[in-house]
């Protein structure tokens, strides 16, 4: 199963980070600010946590800068490259002045990383004028490194200079990124960012640090905190950012002191299906029967509720969404739940039929309300009692009456409480079943939407974005509720 890592596994972090920014490669979303007035030249620290999401094949590039948005003959970039190795490079007039490039894998899209890239190239060692810290740990182990000569001009805070966080043609960057700080003319360290916590000392998190730095005078400082003007920079330097690409739904609550559950590429299953908006949307064209397991956070105690808008269907009961057992997902199959699987689909037919499958042996139910392509359907998963309740557009199904009326919160009108269907630990699951062709797109929305809510409810912790009532007693699948009831 993934891992939840850093301040994701901390329910008390101390300080807490309120929102984050999703960034979707497929959009070209991207955040930029022309530099008006220079500073210096030869010394910088970016600082930001991120998550990343499926990015193919391509390149991602968190941050860059370079004077005209081409990235030519000069810029300063931080790239992940496909093999999910990050290289750091300065390419000025035409020459690279530095390159460096880490042995680490960035593959990891169950969590965020912390990191800083820290220049000045005025530092008498070598290997000091350059340096990138991941989780509060400087990388030193390096597939290849070269730096810039004593006192090199790196050009990077030059007036008409570009700063950009999200990308270019190519290299967009996909998932979410947060505390985004740019610092003009000092070279820091990941302790004026951050901590190792005190009760779990192997466990990084932020600090607060607004007022214990220097920003310079092009520093920033990103908290994304206005969802109608995500790029105010909150320094008290007024460096504000421009945004392309991006809207008030890409405010998100996914932060790295509370992880919110998504998809993740890196499960086999993946492979099928496009992956964007944070891995939070899910697309399927064509022919094929084709299943996707393996969310972020599975769940095996606890009461959880999410939603899944389905913005298009491939009719009949092609489209499907639902919950699955995960240890009967063999690992060399990507089939829907019917393949030979555990778990519960809810499909497009106008009855709204459910599926109740066990180990691949189908129950299949119609006729407990209507359903058209848009509809929300809700979900209630109750571990503790191995109780599944659906919903659709704010009514709950009582499957004892075929009709609604059904009430997580009393315990009334689930639609399965088969131990095998609900077997721990349980994956969320997207499908796609279709003779010939058609389009599957499925949005989830975990408490952190892809899709604009019109009213906005949370759990009763305060956690998620949801667009219909949270039942008592559920809440969001995120990091520090499943601290609290999850454990």
């Amino acid at each position: 199963m993934p891992t939840i890592l850093g301040a994701n596994s901390v329910r008390e972090t101390g300080y807490n980070v309120d929102n984050s920014l999703r960034f979707d490669a497929a959009s070209s979303s991207k955040i930029t600010r022309t530099i008006s007035s220079s500073g210096s030249t030869k010394i910088f620290t970016t600082s930001f946590w991120m998550k990343l999401s499926a990015y193919g094949t391509n390149d991602a590039m968190p941050f860059g800068v370079d004077p005209d948005g081409s990235f030519g003959n000069n810029m300063i970039t931080m790239e992940i490259n496909a093999d999910r190795k990050m290289r750091l490079d300065a390419y000025i007039s035409g020459a690279y002045v530095f390159r460096l490039r880490t042995k680490r894998l960035f593959r990891d899209e169950s969590a965020f990383y912390h990191i800083v890239f820290a220049v000045d190239t005025s530092q008498s060692t070598e290997a000091n004028r350059v340096r990138l810290y991941v989780n509060g740990v400087e990388e030193t182990d390096l597939d290849s490194a070269s730096y810039p000569s004593l006192n090199t001009d790196i050009n990077i805070n030059n007036s008409g200079n570009i700063i950009n966080f999200g990308g270019r043609s190519g290299t967009f960057f996909p998932g979410y990124l947060c505390e985004v700080a740019y610092i003009d003319g000092a070279q820091l360290a990941p302790t004026d960012f951050g901590e190792f916590d005190s009760n779990s000392p192997t466990i990084w998190k932020p600090k607060e640090f607004k007022d214990d730095v220097t920003f310079g005078t092009n520093g920033s400082y990103l908290e994304f905190k206005d969802s109608s003007a995500l790029g105010d920079d909150t320094s008290g330097n007024g460096n504000d950012f421009s945004l392309t690409n991006l809207a008030a739904i890409d405010q998100c609550v996914d932060t790295c002191t509370n992880n919110f559950c998504t998809f993740t590429s890196t499960h086999p299953t993946a492979s099928n299906f496009t992956l964007s908006e944070g891995n939070c949307k899910v697309n399927k064209s064509g022919s094929g029967t084709f299943g996707l397991y393996g969310t972020n956070i599975m769940l095996s105690k606890g009461k959880w509720y999410f939603e899944v808008k389905f913005t298009a269907d491939a009719g009949s009961d092609r489209t499907r969404a639902g919950v699955a057992a995960f240890e009967s997902v063999t690992s060399n199959s990507t089939s829907t739940i019917q393949g030979n699987f555990s778990g519960f689909e809810f499909t497009c037919t106008t009855s709204g039929r459910f599926n109740i499958i066990t180990a691949g042996s189908n129950n299949e139910i119609d006729g407990f309300n209507s359903y058209s392509t848009g509809d929300i359907i809700q979900f209630a998963l109750d571990m503790d009692n191995t109780k599944l309740y659906v919903g659709i557009n704010g009514n709950f199904f009582n499957y004892s009456s075929s009709n609604t009326g059904g009430d997580p919160s009393s315990g009334s009108g689930f639609v399965t409480n088969s131990a095998t269907v609900l077997a721990a630990p349980v994956t969320i699951y997207a499908g796609h079943s279709v003779g010939v062709s058609g389009t599957s797109t499925l949005e989830y929305n975990f408490g952190n939407p892809s899709f604009s809510i019109s009213s906005g409810n949370s759990d009763s912790e305060g956690f998620g974005n949801f667009e219909f009532s949270v039942p008592s007693g559920y809440f969001a699948i995120c990091t520090k509720n499943l601290a609290e009831y999850g454990g």
